[in-house]
């Protein structure tokens, strides 16, 4: 009789054409899936970031307050501008060198940003000048898939 022995294939190169013929059909047509909560917690922490730095750069008066009008609602638009020219107008009243260095250098050290409802997030942000660290606090709101700054406080 015979004797039968065993076939054993070598193993597949990831780069031959067995390789290539043993892989499942790729489908071109999946869904796109929706923003997961970290993707908008990490949009969000940007977003707050960058409208932070610009604020305080305005805030300085080295920053048109025109740049922030996309972001921040028309009421909190108003009140930065408001804030700057009060801060325009004591430097040119007063000859403090703190008050000269008001807001110079601003740089943002941490952002944290918590979700209160379903398209609405608070935020906080830490900013440090040349005179001091201060808070910043913020409230965006999602509206035809933009966020806004509808509060913003510096402290």
């Amino acid at each position: 009789m015979y004797a039968v022995t065993p076939i054993h294939s070598a193993p597949v190169n990831p780069g031959s054409a067995a390789a290539v013929r043993q892989a499942p059909p790729r489908t071109t047509s999946a869904p796109v899936a929706p923003l997961h909560a970290a993707d908008e917690t990490s949009e969000i922490l940007a977003i707050t970031r960058s409208t932070v730095q610009a604020a305080m750069e305005v805030l300085a008066g080295i920053r048109p307050i025109h740049q922030l009008a996309r972001r921040l609602d028309p009421r909190c638009l108003a009140v930065l501008q408001h804030r700057s020219a009060l801060i325009r107008r004591e430097q040119g009243r007063s000859a403090s060198p703190s008050l000269a260095r008001l807001h110079r250098n601003s740089i943002v050290r941490s952002v944290r940003a918590c979700e209160v409802a379903p398209g609405i997030y608070e935020a906080s942000a830490v900013v440090v000048d040349d005179v001091r660290a201060r808070a910043v606090a913020v409230r965006l709101e999602r509206s035809k898939q933009v966020w806004r700054v509808t509060e913003f406080m510096v402290g």
